[in-house]
């Protein structure tokens, strides 16, 4: 047996103040969709906004079910819409946001595997990293590279072969 050992380099904000002020408007429009979730089951708030190399932003709300397979992640509605209204055009960057229903503080909110999983592939089908920032902390942010910082054991298309 061999102990292997993974290294995650990423960038940490105190607050949004120190975010490059790209990502800031990013980080604003996300706030600005919080209104836009269909959260009634969990009451818990998400956005994620997408900057495609066009100049481009998209963005997307969680989209909650009473059947719960059947809702959708926010960052995977605004991948998806992304990929489907503009094909070929690069994703940069993404931003996570959340808070509770009828609150205003920004909770922390990593994505969860099947969009870090969906983000992944959205990434490696582009062939350029797609910066990704999220909050850690009540009042912190991380930035990360690449999506595929957030999955370093994924499974893509060289999987299926």
């Amino acid at each position: 047996m061999k102990r292997e050992r993974i290294l995650l380099e990423y960038d940490s904000f105190d607050n949004e103040n120190q975010l490059p002020e790209e990502s800031r408007e990013l980080l604003q429009k996300a706030v600005d969709s919080l209104e836009r979730a269909y959260s009634p089951y969990s009451r818990f708030q998400v956005a994620a906004s997408v900057r495609l190399a066009n100049g481009e932003i998209i963005c997307g709300t969680n989209q909650e079910n009473a059947a719960y397979p059947s809702g959708l992640c926010a960052e995977r509605t605004a991948v998806f819409y992304a990929g489907s209204a503009f094909p070929g055009i690069a994703m940069e960057e993404i931003v996570v946001v959340a808070r509770k229903e009828g609150g205003s503080e920004l909770l922390p909110a990593c994505p969860c595997g099947g969009c870090r999983q969906v983000m992944q592939e959205a990434e490696s089908r582009q062939q350029h990293p797609i910066r990704l920032i999220f909050r850690q902390e009540k009042t912190g942010f991380i930035r990360l590279d690449s999506v595929s910082q957030s999955l370093p054991f994924r499974f893509d298309p060289a999987s299926l072969a």
